[in-house]
């Protein structure tokens, strides 16, 4: 059984008026795997991620069924969504500064989250954030703990944000363009530390993102959305190699060429 199986999703507005933003999208993720979620701003890649969390905007809902470790996401009352968001299922943003909160330490916003989910003591829930951010491999966590966003780099906030979202262990992670905002040295560092943390968790992941060549390095399999659909889907080596839909071969041809299997180097 998948971790997550997502049947006919669709999202619309709850006026009923247009079209649906996302129209009868199924796929599944699997534990420890990588599903990557491609396709142009607007496609309906940030609002299927929302959907998995229940924070979809306002005048916006969602039909079909979302399936997670045997429970049904859409049956879910406030009281089971605030319950799930953070410990069963997190998301990491794109933009660290504004998931952060710029007015308290980072050591607030370790130990408050695992004392909500976990129920923690300080003791504990500040041994489990210093646990975190090593585990993410950040110098000096006790420094850190003290600190405020501002006071730390683009590369650095977002290594914390990935340290909120792992702190209750969820088994499904979604990472939202989490290296839009850094340079390619930062966006490899990243995309190592998630493939690094899947491999030794077992958790399943959905990276989404516009840029194909980022998930040649650590997708397992692909969906490439257009207009609220699924257009093409499949292992990533088969679509990197022979892409079946006109758009996909588009978003391939406006990337460096992609070399399939990726080099030994670069894999590890």
């Amino acid at each position: 059984m998948s971790l997550l199986t997502v049947e006919h999703l669709t999202i619309a507005r709850a006026s009923g008026r247009g079209e649906p933003l996302v129209d009868d999208v199924s796929f599944t993720v699997d534990a420890g795997e990588v599903v990557g979620v491609v396709g142009e701003s607007g496609s309906g890649k940030t609002l299927t991620g929302l959907s998995l969390l229940g924070l979809l905007p306002d005048g916006l809902t969602a039909t079909g069924s979302l399936s997670f470790d045997g429970r049904e996401l859409l049956a879910q009352s406030r009281s089971e969504w605030e319950r799930t968001r953070g410990a069963d299922i997190a998301m990491v943003l794109q933009d660290p500064s504004s998931s952060l909160h710029p007015m308290l330490k980072l050591g607030e916003q370790l130990t408050d989250h695992v004392r909500l989910h976990l129920g923690m003591s300080k003791t504990d829930a500040r041994a489990r954030a210093l646990e975190l951010l090593a585990r993410v491999h950040l110098p000096d966590p006790e420094r850190i703990l003290t600190q405020y966003p501002h006071q730390l780099s683009g590369g650095m906030k977002q290594r914390v944000s990935i340290a909120v979202a792992l702190a209750c262990d969820p088994k499904l992670l979604i990472a939202d363009e989490p290296t839009t905002a850094l340079d390619a040295n930062l966006r490899t560092g990243i995309i190592a530390l998630l493939d690094e943390l899947r491999r030794e968790s077992g958790m399943g992941v959905i990276f989404v993102t516009h840029d194909l060549a980022m998930l040649s390095s650590i997708a397992d399999r692909l969906y490439v959305f257009r207009t609220g659909h699924i257009v093409e889907s499949g292992r990533a080596e088969r679509v990197f190699r022979s892409p079946e839909h006109p758009y996909t071969r588009v978003l391939l041809d406006a990337v460096p060429q992609i070399p399939w299997p990726l080099p030994k180097e670069i894999q590890q």
